[in-house]
C-alpha cells in the first residue's frame, strides 16, 4: 500500500475526532471543571512560589555576610512567609495563570470566577 491509498481513502470516525459544541465532554462535568480549577491554581501557586523563591535567592547572594538576609533562621521564616503568600495569591489567582490553564482545559466551563475554590 503506498501513501497515496491513505490520502484517497475517506476517514473513519474515530475518538480524535472534534465533538460538537454543547456535547457531554468531560469539559461540560462539574466534577472535572473542579478537578481542573483545583490542578489550575496548584500550578499558579507553585509558580508563583518558584518566583518567590528565586527573587528571595538573589536577594540572599547579593546581601552582605551580616546581613539579616543571610541569618538562616530568618531564610526559613522568609520561605515559610512566601509559601503562604504565594498560596493565598493563587487563591485569588493574582497572576491569571489559574485562569488560562482552566480556560484551556474546561473551556464549556460557565465563568473561571465561579469556579473558584475556597480556602481551605
Amino acid at each position: 500500500m503506498r501513501i497515496d491509498d491513505f490520502r484517497n481513502q475517506p476517514k473513519a470516525l474515530d475518538a480524535e475526532a472534534p465533538v460538537a459544541p454543547g456535547a457531554d465532554t468531560p469539559s461540560s462535568d462539574p466534577a472535572y471543571v473542579a478537578k481542573a480549577t483545583k490542578a489550575s491554581v496548584e500550578f499558579e501557586r507553585f509558580f508563583v512560589s518558584h518566583m518567590l523563591r528565586t527573587m528571595r535567592a538573589s536577594t540572599r547572594a547579593m546581601a552582605d555576610e551580616d546581613s539579616v538576609f543571610n541569618n538562616r533562621v530568618n531564610q526559613d521564616m522568609q520561605d515559610m512567609a512566601d509559601d503562604i503568600l504565594a498560596g493565598n495569591m493563587a487563591g485569588q489567582r493574582a497572576f491569571g495563570i489559574a485562569d488560562a490553564i482552566l480556560r484551556q482545559l474546561a473551556p464549556d466551563a460557565k465563568s473561571a470566577g465561579a469556579a473558584k475554590p475556597t480556602k481551605t
